[in-house]
């Protein structure tokens, strides 16, 4: 505990000398030193840990935001999570580079206490800012939002909600549980299949692995080591997550699709990769649960067909 001086009552060893009167001090050996000094030492050392257990609990939440070039989009996701989240959220925005002025905004921003804004000198992907994001985070949770307007902030509200009651450790917010504005039907088949196979791998029992919108408890998701850069980030982390035992949750969230044309990243290639990346962090027992998730293909492909129908 520090010591608190008012100069108004001086310090009796110093009224002593100032009389002309000589302390009783005791005399101090050598080993009463370094008594003295391992102490002092334990203490700074345990103020230190005392700082650094203060600092990583400052935050409820932290909301990692990777982006690239979406200068037109960002400023309103930003401007969103201010308006639904509460103050003790913490806003980690990772800039991978971007080449149409995101990077110049993002640099001339007020600096905030609960924001943390990092910028990067090339371009290495989302997983990699992801990554990046999760070695700032201090929340305890920690939940995903893309920079463009296909997921609305306030959407990820209620996919933290089951992490805050303790009811799950991991939660996905699922474009289908209530259906899909996704106009494309290339799509929706391209994410069915994607996570029909991830469901194999893994033995979760998802509808949309391949959501933006993922929360996580704080401390499980920064011990994950994460290490495919582009979106291969999706299914490593489902992987990983099931491979620690953990069974995700699903809870509904909003979707809003955007074509190539107004600026979406993610194309057939990376759906090869992913392919890849599911392979790689497989879990036991996926040969089984492929046979068994063959039979559910005839009852879920005319609703993704015909989404309407339901």
């Amino acid at each position: 505990m520090s010591e608190i001086f008012n100069p108004a009552e001086p310090r009796s060893s110093t009224v002593g000398i100032a009389d002309g009167i000589q302390p009783d001090l005791p005399t101090l050996g050598p080993a009463d030193v370094i008594d003295r000094v391992q102490h002092t030492l334990r203490d700074v050392q345990q103020a230190c840990r005392q700082i650094k257990d203060d600092g990583n609990s400052a935050f409820d939440l932290s909301v990692i935001v990777p982006v690239y070039n979406e200068r037109e989009t960002l400023p309103k996701i930003l401007e969103r999570i201010d308006e639904v989240f509460p103050q003790r959220t913490q806003t980690v925005v990772i800039d991978d580079a971007s080449s149409d002025g995101t990077t110049q905004w993002l640099a001339a921003l007020a600096p905030r206490a609960n924001r943390t804004v990092l910028l990067r000198g090339r371009n290495h992907g989302k997983g990699s800012a992801v990554r990046m994001g999760l070695r700032h985070s201090r929340g305890e949770i920690v939940a995903i939002q893309d920079a463009d307007t296909e997921y609305d902030p306030v959407d990820l509200l209620q996919v933290i909600k089951p992490i805050q009651s303790g009811q799950a450790e991991v939660v996905y917010g699922s474009r289908y549980l209530d259906g899909s504005d996704d106009p494309s039907l290339f799509h929706r088949l391209g994410n069915w299949a994607l996570t029909a196979i991830s469901n194999c791998m893994t033995g979760q029992q998802l509808t949309d692995m391949e959501t933006c919108h993922k929360a996580f408890r704080g401390d499980l998701v920064r011990s994950i080591r994460i290490r495919e850069c582009r979106f291969g980030f999706e299914p490593e982390i489902t992987g990983k997550i099931a491979d620690r035992g953990v069974t995700i949750a699903e809870v509904p969230t909003g979707y809003q699709y955007r074509s190539y044309d107004e600026g979406k990243k993610i194309t057939w290639k990376d759906g090869v990769a992913a392919l890849a990346c599911m392979w790689r962090y497989r879990n036991p027992g996926w040969l089984w649960r492929a046979f068994a998730g063959a039979g559910r293909v005839l009852v879920r492909l005319p609703r993704l067909i015909r989404p309407d129908n339901r």
